[in-house]
């Protein structure tokens, strides 16, 4: 959190505008620069019974018919995180025309792996039974995330099991979308991270190149390039993920930014700061281009799996 309070709170101090905010978290300041005039916004439904089962949904004020749904997930080493601070991500993706989902999940100490995963693949399958609730078409689902949660939406997205425990497969999602995510990390160097997956006894199905098969989903990966993310190596991670996809002649686009860092990734989704690399644009022309038709919002029958109702 430190880095991420660092090197935004240098960007936003660049911003004239931004003046008066700086003495606010850089996430409140960004979401404060951040126009939300075009969406409409549903806070706090709860896809299970614990507190930190709750999400937002952001739909675009007049849509013109049932949408792609996007269900996001943040980063923070799976210890931190709240998805109030990530409201540009949501005004951002409703901006363009889709349903976005951003879901708070368990964190550590209070869980472990795969715990987290559980909530996050229990986030998902509300968004497939509920989001035509609020304009969705829960045929064109995708799952995305930044850094840890980009994690998350990995494996929600190749590792079958944890769909599984919803009456869900990979298949059912049209794509997922990763940002400067870790995919293959073991031996874990990260400290913090390391109790979340019980280092040194870390399984290795943990990582999610090796849930890596004929059947997964479309993916677009997105990473700061070689060089400039000093917190999750692109090339191990996001270069080996899509090497891996490829090797299945699964369809994997892989992009670079040499203008971005680990933290400023996903910032640059939001409106002030769009001028630092086109990622809402990559990520709009991935969601179009797997949604199954020339026009995003044109309708199509839903896929409803079983609701999961074992213990969370």
């Amino acid at each position: 959190m430190t880095i991420l309070r660092t090197t935004l709170l240098s960007l936003l101090a660049a911003l004239p505008v931004a003046a008066g905010l700086i003495a606010c978290s850089p996430l409140t300041a960004i979401n404060a620069l951040s126009s939300g005039s075009a969406s409409q916004v549903t806070q706090g439904l709860a896809y299970g019974p614990l507190p930190r089962q709750k999400l937002d949904v952001y739909a675009p004020k007049n849509p013109a018919g049932p949408l792609p749904v996007v269900v996001f997930f943040y980063g923070g080493n799976w210890i931190s995180g709240e998805r109030a601070d990530y409201a540009f991500v949501g005004h951002a993706l409703a901006s363009r025309g889709y349903l976005a989902v951003i879901a708070d999940y368990r964190l550590y100490p209070d869980v472990h792996y795969p715990q987290i995963l559980q909530d996050a693949a229990r986030a998902v399958a509300w968004a497939a039974m509920e989001s035509s609730r609020h304009g969705g078409d829960p045929s064109r689902l995708f799952v995305m995330g930044h850094s840890a949660g980009a994690y998350n939406a990995a494996m929600v997205a190749l590792d079958a099991s944890l769909l599984a425990r919803h009456g869900m497969r990979p298949h059912d999602l049209r794509g997922w979308i990763g940002l400067a995510g870790p995919y293959d990390f073991l031996p874990i160097e990260n400290p913090t991270a390391r109790p979340v997956f019980f280092y040194p006894d870390t399984p290795a199905s943990s990582q999610p190149i090796a849930h890596v098969t004929a059947e997964a989903p479309p993916a677009l990966l997105i990473a700061p390039a070689p060089g400039k993310d000093k917190l999750v190596n692109p090339q191990r991670n996001t270069g080996g993920l899509a090497a891996a996809l490829r090797a299945q002649q699964r369809p994997v686009t892989e992009t670079y930014f040499d203008t971005v860092s680990h933290t400023t990734l996903v910032a640059s989704l939001a409106g002030p700061l769009r001028m630092l690399a086109p990622t809402l644009d990559d990520i709009s022309a991935f969601i179009d281009a797997n949604s199954g038709s020339a026009t995003v919002n044109a309708p199509s029958a839903a896929t409803i799996p079983v609701p999961d109702n074992t213990t969370p």
